[in-house]
């Protein structure tokens, strides 16, 4: 069996396994949220905070727009081949854009009851700052442009979501992580959004600062 393994990995390239790695765990995600099952790695005692307020309005307009697409082709298209090619493609995008969704809505930050604080993005980012690294934390709106992560030349970290962050940590040291799609980078900043910023603000001087 590890022999078989070794040789896929070998006839897949990497970026491939990853994709079909994240589609298999989106669809968990997908059926954890359906389901309504608790938020993913959140214990007793720990505080789930949610991110996902800025994007949702975004996520359900993508929605609309793919379902309107399908009308407008299945009225235009006169070739019900194309017709058919054009719908699986199209409830294709509908569940990747509700996975992804998903995703995010059940894997929350957590402050754990240890101090600790987990920061992620779905399944696209995921983080572990120990509480001992813990220098400062502070609600700070800001609305920084970039991509989804965006690292400064100053290790300044940003996961900005629908535009914004909500929360900015000071690191006591840099912390490595894992960027999107693999690559490894140090930050000593993090800014990230959270629905109730005060609420892990708080939460997180009581149990990771003196």
């Amino acid at each position: 069996m590890s022999g078989i393994r070794a040789a896929a990995r070998g006839l897949v390239p990497g970026p491939v396994r990853r994709l079909v790695a994240y589609e298999v765990r989106a669809a968990g995600a997908l059926g954890r949220w359906v389901l309504r099952r608790p938020p993913h790695g959140v214990g007793a005692g720990d505080l789930a905070a949610r991110y996902t307020e800025p994007q949702t309005a975004m996520m359900y307009g993508l929605l609309f727009v793919s379902v309107i697409e399908t009308v407008v082709a299945a009225l235009l298209i006169p070739w019900p081949a194309v017709h058919r090619a054009l719908l699986v493609l199209d409830v294709y995008g509908v569940l990747f854009v509700l996975a992804m969704h998903a995703a995010c809505v059940t894997r929350p930050h957590v402050v754990r009851a240890d101090g600790s604080l987990r920061v992620r993005y779905g399944l696209l980012f995921d983080l572990t700052v120990p509480a001992d690294a813990v220098a400062s934390v502070r609600v700070e709106r800001r609305f920084p442009e970039g991509r989804l992560v965006a690292l400064s030349e100053d290790g300044v970290l940003d996961l900005i979501v629908g535009g914004q962050t909500t929360v900015t940590l000071e690191l006591s040291r840099p912390l490595s992580f894992t960027r999107p799609l693999g690559a490894r980078a140090r930050a000593r900043t993090l800014r990230f959004q959270v629905d109730d910023p005060r609420a892990l603000v708080t939460a997180l001087r009581r149990s990771a600062l003196p």
